[in-house]
């Protein structure tokens, strides 16, 4: 049996057929090839990262054409929301297609090459409890243990390490107002990114100040004279002890105590009072005193009183109640 010959029957001149075909095609190639370059080409991998909150087409794909503005604009395109920092979403092709058309684009006059879904990454940069302790510890040791050299950092808890988007990341740490920098202390921590507030963390620290206080040396009983005796200065964390408490042992030595008290105790100053010069039923001179006129009467003192205290006193000859200031166990001083 012969072997088959392939050949056409209607061409006379098959190595010539050939050849022709063979230049067809090349040319048809060509001009293929020509037109494709008038095209706009956008071309998209199955996954990509971005750093912004919005997911923007030329931070995930690769764009390329001869209309350098178009090529901008495509770039500029909002493809959707990126996710959180550290997180992934994915979109479809069909959705980028559909965003292109809002746009205004014509998808005939582009060479689209998307995989059907598109796995998008947000990048972030890792904020750990450890660092945010530290950011902290630097604050407290700025604005307390500088200029408190009795102060420290017992401990430092953080609720929760954080994700920050990329970018430029700033950071405040702030005390509450009007409270004593010590025991458990609540402070804030707040990032910005770029210049904009991003997250809040809290944080717990734990701060001890070491002070002198005074404290009773043995049990007092009510009105008792305090006297050095009676007191001795110990070293005690402020944190443990309450905020009126008293640290110098001359603004209790000649006072008396309010009330009974036992051994130990840290002295409040509502646990101690000057004792009273007058007391109720006391007749003393009651001084009126003006620039170049002084004038004096006999009074009784309704009220007891201590230095400084104001009181009521009846004045003899007009029976009229003034209120005057106590100076001395014979004295009270009526201001003007």
């Amino acid at each position: 049996m012969k072997p088959t010959q392939f050949i056409n029957p209607q061409c006379k001149f098959f190595p010539r057929c050939i050849i022709a075909l063979v230049v067809l095609g090349m040319l048809s190639a060509s001009v293929s090839d020509i037109w494709a370059t008038d095209l706009t080409r956008v071309q998209i991998a199955a996954e990509a990262q971005v750093d912004n909150d919005n997911i923007l087409l030329g931070s995930i794909a690769k764009i390329e054409g001869p209309d350098a503005q178009e090529v901008l604009k495509l770039g500029g395109v909002v493809v959707g929301r990126a996710p959180l920092p550290g997180s992934s979403r994915t979109i479809d092709g069909g959705s980028i297609k559909t965003r292109l058309k809002q746009n205004g684009f014509d998808l005939a006059n582009l060479v689209l090459d998307l995989p059907a879904s598109i796995t998008i990454t947000r990048g972030f940069i890792e904020v750990s409890r450890k660092k945010i302790e530290g950011l902290v510890a630097d604050h407290i040791a700025k604005n307390l243990v500088s200029e408190n050299p009795n102060a420290r950092i017992k401990d430092i808890q953080v609720s929760e390490s954080m994700r920050l988007p990329v970018g430029r990341i700033t950071y405040a740490v702030s005390a509450p107002r009007n409270r004593r920098m010590v025991g458990q202390v609540p402070l804030a921590v707040n990032f910005e990114v770029n210049g904009k507030a991003y997250k809040r963390v809290w944080a717990t620290a734990t701060i001890e100040v070491l002070a002198e206080v005074v404290v009773t040396k043995k049990p007092m009983g009510r009105h008792k004279p305090i006297t050095e005796d009676d007191i001795e200065v110990l070293a005690m964390d402020l944190a443990k002890v309450p905020d009126d408490v008293i640290t110098d042992p001359e603004a209790v030595l000649g006072k008396r105590t309010r009330r009974a008290i036992g051994s130990q105790t840290v002295l409040r100053a509502n646990l101690v009072e000057m004792p009273p010069l007058v007391k109720r039923g006391d007749v003393v001179v009651i001084v009126a005193e003006t620039k170049g006129l002084k004038i004096t009467a006999l009074g009784q003192v309704k009220k007891k009183g201590a230095m400084g205290d104001r009181i009521p006193v009846v004045n003899f000859e007009s029976q009229k109640v003034l209120y005057a200031r106590v100076m001395d166990a014979n004295t009270v001083k009526v201001d003007f």
